[in-house]
């Protein structure tokens, strides 16, 4: 998997006009450390992909699509795994199939400091040799805590990638009136699809000519993506 492509990546606009901190990362775990790998060693061919992550009462339900094989099969492999209380096949579309399982509290020492750090699965990928994730955490603490409890249960995590998208600070490379133009160009819907405003109504808001407006947003938004989506991993 190629999570950089998989990532519906929050825009720049959005991270401007919500302005939320948060940290992602991309990290890779052995196949049978996490759950289904029983269903990846049995049918080595397949693909499976998370839908959701969700924590109930009595345990969790996950959706998962899985590309290859047959469904009779893959449901009766996952009806035989004691960690199974309940699964069913809810629909099937290009040749994958959408499951919904129902596994004990008791799944692995993975989905536990998911659980425990409130940790989003942004993309999760698994095949016969790994399971790879992109998962966004709420603080860089969450994060801690999470690779904390993973060593503490064994689990062997490889934190292949960190990202830090938040946005510039006042001191960053994006200048007060870059930051002006965009956020005024949200507000106004002109990102919108049809536009709600149109250049020459954000150059005449902020008082300035069109072809001032035209290079103080292209130049803002070029290095806010720079910034935002594409700087450099973190140690």
């Amino acid at each position: 998997m190629n999570c950089s492509d998989a990532l519906n990546r929050p825009t720049a606009l959005t991270l401007i006009h919500q302005k939320i901190p948060m940290i992602i990362t991309d990290i890779t775990v052995p196949a049978n450390q996490f759950a289904l790998g029983c269903l990846l060693e049995a049918y080595p061919d397949i693909k499976v992909e998370l839908e959701s992550l969700v924590p109930l009462q009595s345990g969790i339900i996950p959706l998962f699509w899985v590309e290859g094989g047959e469904h009779d099969a893959i449901e009766a492999t996952l009806h035989n795994d004691p960690l199974t209380r309940d699964v069913q096949l809810l629909t099937e579309a290009d040749g994958r199939f959408l499951f919904e399982i129902e596994w004990s509290a008791d799944v692995n020492h993975l989905v536990q400091p998911l659980l425990a750090t409130d940790t989003e699965i942004l993309v999760a990928e698994g095949t016969v040799d790994a399971w790879e994730f992109r998962l966004q955490f709420p603080t860089r603490q969450a994060l801690t805590e999470f690779l904390a409890q993973c060593r503490e249960h064994g689990v062997a995590i490889d934190l292949r990638r960190l990202y830090n998208p938040t946005l510039p600070d006042e001191g960053g490379q994006l200048t007060t009136d870059q930051r002006e133009i965009i956020t005024t160009a949200y507000e106004r819907g002109f990102w919108n699809i049809p536009r709600d405003s149109t250049l020459e109504d954000l150059a005449a808001e902020l008082g300035i000519s069109g072809n001032s407006a035209s290079q103080r947003l292209r130049r803002g938004i070029t290095t806010l993506v720079a910034e935002v989506l594409f700087s450099p991993p973190k140690e």
